[in-house]
């Protein structure tokens, strides 16, 4: 099942794989998340669904939920330290204590701890931005890596061969 939603969580069918894209295009590397829908809407990927969720992903919870799915991805930019493009797995539990850039509404670890009490494995893919400012294109390194993490989907067993933090 290969479907996407819209930017205002559309309606989708039920999906065994959902990535929760997050982040804001005109904010140059902030754009991860929107980039990676993009991406699996011109491509989609086998027993994949995305929802492009912007800039305020707990709108789209309850289109998750109805979805009904065994994992979600939640992809976003994150500020972890790390060279630009470097994609790590963060632990939902650390979110809190960690400086995670946020350019969204709520934080995301409330919207990963709400989707973790119906999707048996939820998973925040972070990836590091070298620049987050209005106006400013994606960079090069932030747009290989989002190419690097959608290649990896359909393959995807545990943290998808990427290191946890």
């Amino acid at each position: 099942m290969n479907d996407i939603t819209d930017a205002s969580c559309g309606n989708v069918k039920q999906a065994v794989n959902v990535v929760v894209a997050v982040g804001n295009s005109m904010m140059a590397d902030d754009g991860a998340g929107p980039l990676l829908a993009e991406m699996m809407a011109a491509k989609p990927v086998d027993s994949w669904t995305v929802i492009d969720a912007g800039t305020a992903p707990e709108n789209c919870i309850h289109q998750v939920r109805a979805l009904n799915p065994d994992r979600v991805l939640v992809v976003d930019a994150a500020e972890i330290g790390l060279e630009a493009g470097s994609i790590r797995i963060i632990d939902p539990e650390s979110i809190a204590d960690m400086f995670i850039m946020s350019t969204h509404t709520l934080p995301l670890n409330f919207v990963i701890d709400e989707l973790k009490t119906f999707v048996p494995e939820v998973l925040f893919v972070g990836i590091q931005p070298a620049i987050v400012a209005f106006s400013f294109p994606m960079t090069e390194m932030m747009t290989a890596a989002v190419e690097t993490v959608y290649k990896a989907l359909p393959d995807w067993r545990g943290a998808g061969g990427f290191e946890a933090v």
